[in-house]
């Protein structure tokens, strides 16, 4: 193959990767807290808000295993008191990946009930995958209420996607060379 339909190559897999997955409604990893993780010191209110998680997306807890657990409960109200004595599953190890499987709410909460009454907390309302952008979301308190202007800093999602893309062109050079 001639360099010139290697470029061409090159260039057309960038954009179907570039824009098909946009147009395809891409499934997205959402890294709960930022940078910061799942840790006391995460304001958990600031960081889902504007957020929009859809069926397919997954979300990721990153903490210290030896100071923190994530409780998944299966209440607002085991929500709201932080009652973690019967959760639906309980999360250890550290790192976890949850995929979002289905439409509703689920609730999440530090398995620390001092950390969760700190505000350690998240509730995930899953729209539908096709669904357009949500003009309302849920507070960490429940009510809803108009949405701020998406935040400035990209989520560790978009850095994720870059990531990648930065791969593909590094491979779609490397092929270029041979």
């Amino acid at each position: 193959m001639g360099t010139g339909k290697k470029m061409l190559v090159v260039l057309f897999t960038m954009a179907v990767v570039s824009f098909g997955g946009n147009l395809a409604g891409a499934q997205m990893h959402h890294m709960v807290g930022g940078h910061r993780g799942w840790a006391p010191s995460s304001d958990m209110a600031s960081w889902c808000s504007g957020r929009n998680f859809r069926v397919g997306d997954k979300i990721w807890f990153n903490y210290s295993a030896a100071e923190e657990s994530v409780a998944e409960v299966g209440s607002m109200e085991e929500y709201v008191s932080c009652n973690v004595s019967n959760p639906i599953r309980m999360y250890t190890e550290g790192v976890n990946s949850i995929s979002l499987d289905k439409e509703g709410t689920r609730y999440f909460t530090s398995g620390k009930p001092e950390s969760c009454k700190n505000g350690l907390k998240l509730p995930v309302k899953v729209l539908p995958r096709d669904s357009p952008q949500n003009p309302m979301a849920t507070t960490l308190k429940g009510s809803t209420s108009a949405l701020a202007p998406p935040p400035k800093t990209p989520s560790g999602s978009t850095h994720l996607y870059e990531s990648l893309l930065l791969l593909l062109f590094g491979i779609g050079l490397c092929c270029l060379s041979i």
